[in-house]
């Protein structure tokens, strides 16, 4: 049985302070009893903030990126070692917005999960298609080449979680339906039996991301092959969140 897991991903949004203010809120409406796991990536400014909060709770703590480097003359980045030190256990990779604004590519992608993995960081790997490629009728093998490219020499994937975010419904209001979405979720755990055998490809979770909200988050996750969910906006109010979270259970 794979444990649900409940991501939030900030994206490029709270202070220090708001942060605090959130986790205030937050950690009040949890029950100790959520069956989902629960997954907070805020800013890198407000890690430490989230980390003080985590304890005696069931909230884990990612980030949104990282860079395959140990360390060195790399301005703005950030690396496995840090975020470790920050009380990371996951970290967000090739995320689409990563792809679209900042040339991140599967090699990249690549790079960064063989590292995180190196570290026993658990990364989340995001794939998926653009609106162009999908009416195109191209989503399959887009998907399918990103996670080939972007797993590739890659042995052990095992505490790997990879996140389905059809890039045309992330920050659109736009949704996949429950059906598209489930297509998708069960093609790429075919594509994992594909390459790592059955058995890893029943224990893999797979994350829905693409304009979660309280209003849909039941249906999508009720599918048998969506294991959770990478929330964006939804994540950001502490009472939307936990409604979300409810829903994966």
């Amino acid at each position: 049985m794979r444990t649900p897991l409940v991501a939030g991903n900030w994206k490029m949004n709270k202070t220090s302070t708001e942060t605090k203010i959130f986790m205030e809120q937050f950690v009040k409406l949890l029950k100790g009893q959520e069956k989902s796991e629960i997954l907070i990536c805020p800013p890198y400014t407000s890690l430490y903030i989230v980390n003080d909060f985590k304890h005696n709770t069931k909230i884990k703590l990612g980030a949104q990126d990282v860079h395959w480097e140990e360390e060195g003359a790399f301005t703005g980045k950030i690396s496995c070692n840090m975020l470790i030190d920050s009380g990371c256990e996951y970290v967000i990779i090739g995320h689409s917005e990563q792809r679209t604004y900042f040339n991140e590519t599967d090699e990249t992608v690549n790079k960064k999960l063989k590292k995180a993995l190196e570290k026993n960081l658990i990364p989340i790997v995001c794939v998926g298609e653009t609106l162009e490629q999908r009416d195109a009728n191209q989503h399959k093998e887009v998907v399918k080449n990103q996670i080939i490219q972007g797993f590739k020499d890659i042995t052990d994937i095992k505490s790997t979680v990879i996140a389905y975010e059809p890039v045309w419904a992330i920050g659109t209001g736009r949704n996949a339906t429950p059906e598209q979405a489930q297509e998708m979720q069960s093609f790429i755990r075919e594509i994992i039996q594909q390459l790592y055998g059955k058995e890893i490809a029943e224990q893999i979770r797979i994350l829905y991301g693409g304009s979660l909200k309280p209003e849909n988050a039941k249906e999508i996750f009720s599918q048998p092959d969506i294991d959770g969910g990478l929330v964006g906006g939804a994540s950001l109010k502490p009472e939307s969140f936990y409604q979300i979270i409810l829903a994966a259970e």
